[in-house]
């Protein structure tokens, strides 16, 4: 962390001091730069963030060789997985819905180790988020390789704006600016690239004739033209509600296509994104052809499990597959891992397992009773020592001109509301006239909860000036679930409060009066999995708790419905709710 300053602070007015006059200790994460930081504008400075997971299955659950990995490969609400391979390289992208910036793209060389290496969607043209809620925006996005023209598409579903793909020849580069879909309806689209050269796109929509019930849809196909990038031809029903009409399923949806041995595979999700979540597969002669469902669906679920197993693994579908070099076929998907089968805040996440085939050529992932597993081996692939597994710490000093790829904003990039450079070494966020419950874009850059148990650190720098301006910590899953703690004012003294936010107002649950101390504040979040702690620290003195045992469920899907986890960040506005 940091050196010491030659500065005293008064609630962030700085006063540049000589050495003759002494130093002031707050600790060794105060930066050793001399910054001024202006008492007539509306900023917060934090020195520092850090995230530290602590999980007890790690600790409990070493892993017994370095050719195990631990699921979820990607934890923390990575959800909607897909992948692809040109035969050397791996690249695997995640839903975003409505954060900036969007589609985090993975890559990896041996399928076990996975580092993020940008984000698809990185330029507010790719991205129009304005007015979305936080599960709306991008949906289950599909990469793919196409062989023929060396070229890797993403496409995905604005949910406001349509369908849409973007393309490059170098993956760590930029990606295009989005090509639109018209005739492209529903959602989940993914291409499909046959050893002919021609092209194709399935999605879900509608079925033919509208749905009969809710949740009623169809996979769809449409021939795609690569040197006109337009669709072909009439929109083709490939499957009608699901695996079995007759059983009304719903929501078949993440659909995928894919030729092996032969034989064409679509491969598809059903039954919601909930506890009865599975993965589906039928088989055909052609892209456009008639397909049957394998007799032993689903290949993939853990819906019909006991829930009262340890360590459940729910919600299991929404998968993609790929097949290695080696000739072993992998698959990743979706899941959840709630706390005593009853709540996370975790959101959907990335898991990878092999992939099995049955004596009548169909692939699947778990039969019967079979539980995703939590350690999986991976012959032949050594863990690289530098991914990070299980309990980790992440801290930013802030010492970059640029924000690290685990940051996001709501809905656009924030321009104009946070900087690296006007003090080097601090994140400085301006109090924006945005409240993190609107539909808009609030000074607030956060990233994912990727541990039950954590704990996070900031120190603050503020200086507000009247009661409608806070800065600090806060906890979201969306416009209507949020825990804020923040330096505030509430007449003419300073306070450290914590704020339930909801959709029918704000709950004041603890404040403490700092109007005594003359340094930064620190501020604190741990969390037990099901209930948070909420402590500060005055100018580098001890810990003091504002609030303890707070409802973690409040910020849970199972409470809060939608499709990310939560998110924990830094937050600065001049509307106080």
């Amino acid at each position: 962390m940091k050196k010491i300053i030659s500065i005293s602070i008064l609630r962030g007015v700085v006063l540049l001091l000589g050495v003759s006059a002494g130093l002031i200790s707050c600790n060794s994460s105060i930066k050793a730069n001399k910054v001024q930081f202006a008492s007539d504008s509306l900023v917060a400075h934090f020195d520092y963030f850090t995230y530290k997971g602590e999980d007890d299955f790690y600790k409990e659950n070493p892993l017994p060789g370095d050719d195990y990995y631990y699921n979820p490969i990607l934890p923390g609400w990575y959800s909607d997985p897909s992948i692809c391979s040109n035969g050397q390289d791996y690249f695997m992208v995640t839903s975003t819905f409505s954060f900036f910036p969007g589609v985090p793209l993975f890559h990896s060389t041996d399928l076990m180790n996975w580092k993020q290496v940008g984000h698809v969607l990185d330029r507010p043209e790719q991205l129009p988020l304005e007015g979305q809620r936080t599960s709306e925006g991008i949906f289950a996005p599909a990469i793919s390789y196409n062989p023929h023209n060396k070229t890797w598409y993403m496409i995905t579903t604005n949910i406001r704006r349509g369908n849409f793909f973007v393309k490059t020849q170098d993956p760590f580069g930029p990606w295009s600016d989005p090509v639109w879909l018209p005739d492209v309806h529903g959602i989940d689209p993914s291409f499909f690239f046959d050893e002919d050269g021609k092209a194709y796109i399935v999605n879900n929509d509608v079925p033919d004739g509208g749905s009969t019930y809710e949740g009623h849809r169809a996979i769809r196909v449409l021939q795609f033209d690569v040197e006109t990038e337009k669709t072909l031809g009439p929109s083709i029903m490939l499957v009608n509600g699901g695996v079995d009409l007759t059983e009304k399923p719903i929501w078949i949806e993440g659909p995928h296509l894919y030729k092996i041995n032969g034989n064409y595979f679509l491969m598809c999700a059903e039954g919601g994104t909930s506890v009865n979540h599975r993965e589906v597969i039928f088989r055909g002669d052609s892209p456009t052809g008639k397909f049957e469902p394998w007799t032993r669906n689903p290949i993939l679920t853990q819906k019909h499990l006991d829930p009262e197993r340890e360590l459940p693994i729910t919600c299991a579908g929404h998968a993609d597959l790929i097949k290695k070099d080696n000739g072993q076929w992998w698959s990743v998907f979706l899941a959840c891992r709630p706390i005593d089968n009853e709540f996370e805040n975790l959101g959907r996440e990335t898991y990878l397992m092999p992939v099995h085939w049955s004596k009548d050529g169909f692939p699947f992932m778990t039969k019967g009773d079979e539980l995703v597993p939590r350690i999986v081996q991976m012959e032949g692939v050594k863990r690289d020592s530098t991914v990070t597994i299980g309990n980790f710490e992440k801290i930013d000093d802030f010492d970059s001109d640029e924000l690290g790829m685990e940051w996001m904003s709501l809905r656009g990039p924030a321009r104009g509301l946070y900087s690296l450079t006007e003090n080097p070494g601090y994140l400085t966020l301006k109090c924006a006239d945005v409240s993190s419950n609107e539909l808009k874009t609030p000074a607030y850059l956060s990233r994912r909860l990727q541990h039950h148990k954590f704990e996070c650190k900031t120190r603050l720098y503020f200086n507000p000036k009247s009661n409608s301006e806070s800065a600090g910590l806060l906890l979201y899953k969306d416009e209507g679930h949020q825990y804020t703690m923040s330096l505030t004012k509430d007449g003419d003294s300073w306070q450290v409060n914590l704020k339930k936010v909801g959709r029918d107002g704000v709950e004041v649950i603890a404040s403490q009066d700092v109007s005594a101390t003359f340094g930064p504040v620190d501020l604190k979040v741990s969390s037990t999995g099901k209930e948070f702690n909420f402590s500060y620290m005055l100018d580098g003195g001890h810990w003091n708790v504002l609030a303890s045992n707070v409802d973690a469920f409040y910020l849970s899907t199972a409470q809060s419905y939608g499709f990310t986890g939560t998110n924990i960040g830094l937050y600065a506005s001049n509307k106080n709710y």
